[in-house]
């Protein structure tokens, strides 16, 4: 008689350890932050609203942006810090196309959908940028992607003249917002059509394969007939795209560019989902749904200690924490130490 054993995915327990640490902390210092109520908005529309809601809402952001960074991560071993530059480009190439000459029309001028297109495109060609410098210059990635890192505020900037725009047009907030008679938040529906899409192309394509397989030995790779270079390359070209859906967004949820402000630090908190999801930052096998869910924390997190009242100029420091332990204990001698404690503990069985 076989005995069937239940597999966990040991690499989604840190990500569902803090979500379980951050609930009981919430439990017990106010069990008012899981409650959600149904309102209007400003236009008269029903909505939830509540700590959970605003979670899945500025969670899917970060969720999107953790698919590219994931397979950025796990193809080349390192990570890219010029997404939070990216979206601020890929948003003012949609601001300068559906606001005509005018800084703040009262109708988009181009097709929203269009200008989303075209903002896919630009991005797509700057993360192609970042994948050439890396996969065909061998440049390390994270010193590849400092150049956009340092220059892209200020094309965003550019695009748009420097003009403080701003769109009026109602239908643009659908976006970021909520569409009209659906309560909950539009990104989070964004954001589940990406993970819906990630996921069938990792199961029904070779990508995921190559990724890992490149990312664990890049020469063994080259031996089993896979283009290193190729896969690097189409990593960083997802990420571009996942930037440009990040960017509509961000643009629809203020109808405004700050060409300075918008998704400043992002970067830090994609790096950390990819991290918390229990994905080796040094690259290999990778969990796509503990990214995911690890997007969804990182958000519980900031939630958290907005709701103990925590400065945003003290979050950074909190999450560098974050960052911290969770590389210290994804290194290899750490791994090593409770792998032989594991070793140590574990029931002799007995010979027959």
């Amino acid at each position: 008689m076989t005995k069937k054993k239940f597999v966990f995915n040991k690499q989604l327990l840190i990500p569902i350890a803090a979500l379980l640490a951050l609930i009981i902390f919430n439990l017990i210092n106010d069990p008012a932050f899981f409650k959600i109520a149904l309102g209007k908005n400003s236009d008269g529309n029903p909505v939830l609203s509540g700590n959970l809601i605003s979670i899945i809402d500025y969670g899917s952001e970060l969720a999107i942006l953790a698919i590219g960074m994931t397979l950025v991560t796990a193809a080349s071993g390192g990570q890219d810090i010029s997404v939070g530059a990216a979206i601020a480009i890929a948003a003012s190439v949609i601001m300068r196309l559906i606001r005509g000459n005018e800084l703040s029309p009262e109708k988009v001028h181009v097709p929203i959908i269009a200008a989303f297109l075209v903002a896919c495109l630009v991005a797509m060609l700057f993360g192609a940028f970042n994948g050439v410098l890396v996969a065909y210059f061998r440049v390390q990635p994270m010193v590849a992607t400092l150049i956009l890192f340092t220059a892209g505020r200020h094309i965003s900037a550019w695009i748009n003249h420097n003009e403080n725009c701003n769109i009026k047009d109602p239908s643009f907030k659908y976006y970021g917002g909520f569409i009209p008679g659906i309560p909950i938040p539009t990104p989070f529906f964004i954001a589940m059509l990406c993970i819906i899409i990630i996921m069938l192309v990792l199961k029904f394509t070779t990508l995921g394969l190559y990724v890992q397989s490149v990312g664990i030995n890049e020469n063994s790779s080259k031996l089993n007939g896979i283009n290193p270079k190729l896969v690097k390359f189409i990593t960083f070209v997802i990420l571009g795209l996942c930037v440009a859906v990040c960017g509509l967004v961000k643009l629809s949820r203020s109808t405004t560019l700050s060409y300075s402000g918008m998704a400043k630090d992002i970067e830090m908190d994609a790096i950390l989902a990819v991290a918390l999801g229990g994905n080796s930052l040094g690259g290999g096998r990778f969990s796509m749904l503990g990214s995911i869910l690890g997007a969804y924390v990182i958000q519980f997190l900031t939630t958290t200690l907005y709701k103990v009242e925590v400065s945003s100029s003290a979050l950074p420091a909190y999450k560098a924490v974050v960052v911290i332990l969770l590389v210290v204990l994804s290194s290899p001698v750490v791994r090593e130490k409770f792998a032989l404690l594991k070793t140590k503990l574990a029931p002799k069985k007995e010979v027959a």
